[in-house]
């Protein structure tokens, strides 16, 4: 158990909590269907974002407030379950994939985007260029090799929908009902099988107790959870310990802006249009892809004193949509920036918590060690 009075500001992620799926896990929102209609499918969200993560720590530890209150968490990530320290984060931007090798790297010369190096036909071919890779947390330093590298091995995501109906039948007859026994009721779900030689990974400055089953995602899909205490010279530690740079990649989507204005960067000038960070360091260049959606719902009730009611039947209220700039987005900076731990809640969103809470914007450093 953790002792939040050890270390009151929780400023280090200690443990990696795996998810190990028992069946599906929740992939989409799902659809109801009516008896004229059997086909659709509804947009799907996978992996689950870190809020979906914290309903569980608020659920273990809602007698123990310190902790909660202090609760820091990232990801999604993912792993091999006979290897959870070598952690698979999403490729950045910059990184020319083909073939599930990196062969080349993107670099900031002369006011846009060009290859580090000579670039055959081929491989300017933008159809022959995969997208959505995932790379391994040992390979990071290659990655960040101003020398020659030999191609480095990505993974694709080691998942895949699989559809799967809920239907509500009569007691007597082999027929779908609805709650008023007339119409008729079936809900079709893409659910996500996961290769079972791998894990979801999230980082946490708490553990979770090991002996029992979670809900994790929605509609009943069950999972176990195991948490890892991270051990120095992991290569998750090393990397976070480490200043982002002037010259890095989001590895968790980055949340910025107002309540009601999402930006690319946690400051933006009004007139121009500029970016930068809120110490003024500028961003000289970004490399990105288009906002993805994020929302998640949270308690609603609190007393005087700002802490949360916990009422069994009292509903979420559910958080003000937001535009996440995606992780692998590769941003070059006017100045170097100290390690992410060390940026300060206050230049993130808050509502209800500060963004930092869910891991927005975790960045790893690119430029050479």
């Amino acid at each position: 158990m953790v002792n939040a009075s050890n270390n009151p500001r929780f400023t280090q992620f200690t443990h990696r909590i795996l998810i190990h799926p028992l069946g599906l896990l929740y992939g989409s929102k799902g659809r109801f269907l009516s008896p004229e209609n059997l086909v659709g499918r509804s947009g799907a969200h996978f992996p689950p974002d870190t809020p979906t993560l914290s309903g569980i720590y608020a659920a273990q530890y809602r007698d123990q407030p310190d902790i909660l209150g202090a609760l820091l968490l990232a990801g999604p990530f993912w792993a091999k379950t006979t290897e959870p320290e070598n952690i698979y984060v999403p490729t950045p931007f910059h990184a020319w994939v083909r073939d599930h090798h990196i062969r080349h790297r993107l670099v900031w010369r002369d006011g846009r985007w060009q290859p580090e190096s000579f670039v055959n036909d081929q491989d300017k071919d933008y159809k022959h260029r995969q997208a959505d890779t995932w790379i391994g947390l040992k390979d990071w330093a290659t990655l960040r090799s101003p020398q020659p590298f030999d191609p480095i091995p990505v993974r694709d995501a080691p998942w895949k929908p699989v559809p799967h109906l809920h239907p509500r039948l009569r007691e007597e007859e082999r027929r779908s009902v609805g709650s008023n026994g007339d119409l008729g009721s079936l809900f079709l779900e893409y659910g996500i099988q996961l290769d079972p030689e791998v894990c979801l990974v999230y980082l946490s400055n708490a553990p979770l107790p090991e002996n029992s089953v979670y809900r994790f995602g929605g509609e009943g899909h069950l999972v176990q959870i195991t948490s890892h205490k991270i051990q120095p010279g992991e290569y998750v530690r090393s990397l976070l310990d480490q200043p982002v740079g002037d010259h890095f990649s989001l590895v968790c989507p980055g949340v910025w802006g107002s309540n009601r204005l999402s930006y690319r960067a946690p400051c933006r000038h009004k007139d121009t249009g500029s970016l930068s960070w809120p110490d003024g360091n500028a961003v000289q260049a970004l490399l990105t892809q288009r906002p993805r959606p994020f929302r998640f719902r949270m308690g609603n009730q609190q007393d005087e004193a700002g802490n949360d009611i916990h009422q069994e039947k009292q509903p979420k209220l559910l958080s003000r949509g937001r535009y996440a700039v995606p992780s692998g987005s590769v941003y070059v900076m006017e100045r170097s920036l100290p390690p992410w731990l060390q940026w300060p809640a206050e230049q993130f969103p808050k509502e209800g918590y500060s963004f930092k809470r869910w891991g927005c914007g975790l960045a790893l450093p690119l430029s050479a060690a």
